[in-house]
């Protein structure tokens, strides 16, 4: 076994089969253990980050002539040496029924029911604990709205959106952010009448503060990648990006007397 690992092609297999433990499992998990808030990273976002480390271990494999030889060296004798026929026609065959059951796999439809129904807008619950202090989301208003002057509050919450949701939410607040392809789901588009257009204050607040962790048990399956803000931005922080994106998307909040469902942001 030792002399396999002192092979380039056996450090490169280990390395990558590491990186992938850390990014699918140790993400997820490890953070969790010292108190930081954590969740799944989509399998878009872990392909993108296990073809960079491929990357990375071909630059590393390939920056010495000796080495690059050495790595290349059992795959070359598997494609040329007589010796070795059956071990390369079963690859041949092998390789492609994989890469076919793969595919497969990801594009096949199904008519099967989901085992629970998914509630597309979970309902918030009545209070969330946030940075120490409970919350009642019924009767949770915007404050900076009666303190202080809203030009003031809008522009921190420019400050603010720019600095941590346009790469997912976009410039135009349509979910176009440069990161948006590479989660599932999309991030939404505040843009859309059913998104905070249909939306409290209070519940955005929800939404923002808990992130995809927070989500509820009804809310379930849901792979949002969004971070639980309240562990990087204070309150205020909060309640003025939520002025910005209704000022810039041009809605009105959305008040607990009006009829109507709420929705949830991603």
């Amino acid at each position: 076994m030792g002399k396999y690992l002192k092979h380039p092609l056996g450090q490169a297999g280990v390395v990558l089969f590491l990186a992938y433990l850390l990014f699918d499992f140790g993400i997820a998990y490890i953070p969790p253990l010292f108190g930081i808030a954590s969740a799944p990273i989509p399998n878009s976002v872990l392909l993108q980050y296990l073809i960079t480390v491929s990357v990375g271990i071909l630059i590393w494999v390939s920056d010495n002539e000796a080495r690059w030889a050495e790595f290349k060296e059992p795959m070359h004798r598997v494609m040329v040496d007589p010796d070795l026929k059956t071990a390369r026609n079963s690859l041949m065959v092998l390789i492609p029924i994989l890469v076919a059951l793969m595919t497969f796999s990801q594009v096949r439809p199904t008519v099967a029911a989901p085992t629970t129904l998914r509630s597309i807008h979970p309902a918030p619950p009545g209070r969330i604990d946030f940075q120490g202090t409970t919350l009642e989301l019924g009767s949770l208003q915007n404050p900076l709205r009666s303190r202080g002057s809203m030009e003031e509050h809008y522009e921190e919450g420019k400050r603010v959106y720019y600095e941590n949701c346009i790469a997912c939410h976009g410039d135009g607040l349509d979910g176009q952010g440069h990161y948006a392809h590479a989660f599932s789901p999309v991030p939404v588009s505040f843009q859309d009448i059913g998104t905070i257009a249909q939306l409290t204050e209070s519940y955005v607040f929800w939404r923002v503060a808990k992130g995809g962790p927070g989500l509820p048990n009804e809310g379930a399956p849901w792979n949002s990648a969004m971070p639980a803000w309240e562990d990087f931005l204070t309150q205020d922080e909060i309640w003025s990006v939520i002025i910005f994106l209704y000022e810039q998307a041009g809605h009105e909040p959305r008040t607990f007397e009006e009829e109507g469902g709420e929705g949830e942001v991603e």
